[in-house]
């Protein structure tokens, strides 16, 4: 079963992702850790992606393909596949359908998880991480005692740059603009579109999921 998670940025499609990963032994793949990965161990695709990240640019379509390719090539895995994050615009889907016919595992289902914006601004821009030990907190939903103090090691809690309203209120404009194009290409193709509602408990949400897919 090869799927495609689609959400907005905090909509929770990496958790669910993982989740569903885990639960059919599927490889999980999410571009950024793939690229990080490949960069990590030195090889040729990462050396070839980090003088694109070094000088600030793009990775380009073509590499990350290649980056895909190479992994499901030697994942150990049942034949699944989640990606996570990718494709992000229709390009890169047009692409990555012809790269799964060619492997003889087309795409199977898209999954979209839809949480209202304010939902997600909440979320992201009440994050606070502890410089210390990690630590995340939601001044919302899962708050320290002290709003700049770490519960567990007394820490200092700041809030990340791209976790600020004004940075997340962006990153969703863009996301709808490149998103709202690519469902609806999925959406004209042969690979069922499901929709679930992101704004409830991670559980119940996987819930969902499954049984979208199990139809």
């Amino acid at each position: 079963m090869n799927l495609v998670f689609l959400g907005a940025p905090g909509a929770g499609k990496g958790t669910q992702g993982s989740l569903l990963a885990e639960r059919i032994g599927a490889h999980k793949l999410a571009t950024g850790d793939l690229l990080r990965e490949a960069v990590r161990v030195g090889s040729e695709l990462g050396r070839r992606a980090k003088s694109y990240m070094d000088a600030g640019e793009l990775v380009p379509d073509a590499l990350i393909l290649d980056l895909v390719r190479h992994t499901l090539a030697g994942a150990e895995r049942d034949g699944s596949a989640i990606f996570d994050g990718f494709p992000r615009t229709v390009p890169q889907a047009e692409s990555l359908n012809a790269m799964l016919r060619e492997l003889g595992s087309p795409l199977d289902a898209v999954v979209v998880i839809d949480v209202p914006e304010e939902t997600i601004v909440q979320r992201m821009s009440g994050r606070r991480t502890c410089a210390n030990c990690g630590r995340i907190y939601n001044l919302h939903t899962d708050p320290p005692t002290r709003s700049d103090v770490c519960d567990v090691c007394g820490g200092r809690l700041s809030q990340r740059a791209d976790d600020r309203e004004e940075t997340v209120r962006h990153r969703l404009s863009v996301y709808r603009e490149a998103t709202e194009p690519l469902i609806a290409f999925y959406e004209m193709g042969d690979a069922p579109v499901h929709r679930v509602d992101g704004d409830r408990a991670v559980e119940q949400v996987q819930a969902q999921v499954l049984q979208r897919l199990e139809r």
